[in-house]
């Protein structure tokens, strides 16, 4: 069986390394974990709504939202991980009815949304008892997702199927047949190797002669230990810049910030919290009781091409495939994007040029 080697061990890269695991290929996954962007995140799973004019990121969203009725089933997640209690959107009245009519007509290719439901201020304070009341739209379909239990999970059951993990950062150089991992314990001759290492792609493959469309965004998320009871609440779409997700037992986050220009900082910023507690005060009605709560920081650092749209797929002439570019819809469309790529290493042939454009757009040979 080929020696593969997965370098980047967040989303895409644990989900393919799970999927290849399963069927007994031998996998190791190198990430030393620092500035990983899903182990510092937490998703709402509801892209139908989007009005991103790029069709094909839409296609892998809103797949990609699909496909988690078949991870949660192989992973037998729970709702601790990932609970579908639906997605309130608040916006100006105008904008709701707009959105409802977008919904309705997206759910004709997406069933997953669920049912379409225009709350009056009374009932949205209802499902959400933080909120002041006000008009909204529900989306049953809409689900909260916890990136870092998600990726716990992953790595527990890479590890059962038989797969490797190697907590260190990994180089890639050239070998005689195939390729070379280089990290602090040794070298690895491998056969395949799969790049998911969000941002630190570009270093990667500069000694191997590509230049990559790609940069870093720093994010940063507050998490409050709150005595609310959050397990059934639903997400939170609010009109700005941050959104509010109630995951298990009390915790509450809100963000997350975009920050193109703190490549890979990750020092948590008074900036960041005065930012995103703003953001959301004018949406709640006691905002001094969620914000007096203990709290701490969650950043990590996303990676965004030019156009803001993924790539993923082989590099032609090479045993080497390459994901990144996801962005701050990495939970939506990671997980497919892993599938899909541990599908085409074990021979099967995906179509992927309906999610994006061609592989050149972002990757060439110097």
């Amino acid at each position: 069986m080929k020696k593969i080697a997965v370098i980047g061990g967040g989303i895409i890269g644990a989900v393919t390394a799970y999927y290849l695991a399963k069927e007994h290929y031998d996998v190791t996954v190198y990430d030393d974990g620092i500035g990983q962007a899903t182990k510092a995140s937490a998703g709402i799973i509801s892209p139908w709504l989007s009005k991103r004019r790029n069709k094909q990121w839409y296609a892998l969203a809103k797949d990609g939202a699909a496909f988690y009725t078949k991870l949660v089933r192989d992973l037998e997640l729970d709702d601790s991980i990932y609970h579908k209690t639906g997605a309130l959107l608040i916006r100006p009245n105008a904008q709701l009815e707009e959105l409802a009519d977008l919904a309705t007509e997206r759910k004709k290719d997406a069933p997953e949304i669920g049912t379409i439901d225009l709350l009056t201020a009374k009932e949205t304070a209802a499902r959400f008892s933080l909120l002041q009341p006000q008009a909204s739209l529900m989306i049953s379909g809409g689900a909260k997702l916890n990136g870092q239990a998600l990726l716990t999970t992953l790595y527990q059951r890479i590890l059962k199927e038989g797969g490797v993990i190697h907590t260190k950062k990994a180089l890639l150089k050239k070998g005689p047949q195939g390729f070379i991992v280089e990290f602090d314990l040794g070298e690895h001759a491998v056969d395949q190797v799969v790049l998911t290492s969000g941002p630190h792609v570009k270093t990667l493959l500069a000694p191997l002669g590509y230049q990559v469309d790609i940069r870093p965004q720093k994010g940063q998320l507050i998490a409050f230990d709150t005595t609310v009871d959050t397990h059934d609440l639903p997400v939170a779409m609010l009109d700005g810049e941050a959104d509010l997700i109630p995951l298990a037992n009390g915790k509450i986050l809100i963000g997350a910030t975009h920050e193109n220009d703190a490549g890979f900082d990750l020092t948590p910023t008074k900036d960041a919290f005065d930012r995103l507690t703003q953001s959301i005060a004018r949406f709640l009605n006691t905002p001094t009781h969620l914000f007096s709560s203990p709290y701490h920081y969650q950043i990590g650092t996303r990676a965004y091409t030019s156009d803001f749209a993924p790539f993923f797929d082989q590099i032609p002439n090479e045993a080497l495939f390459v994901a990144s570019g996801l962005g701050s819809s990495g939970l939506t469309t990671g997980p497919l994007i892993g599938y899909l790529l541990a599908q085409k290493i074990q021979g099967n042939q995906p179509d992927l040029t309906g999610y994006q454009k061609p592989l050149h757009t972002y990757l060439k040979k110097s």
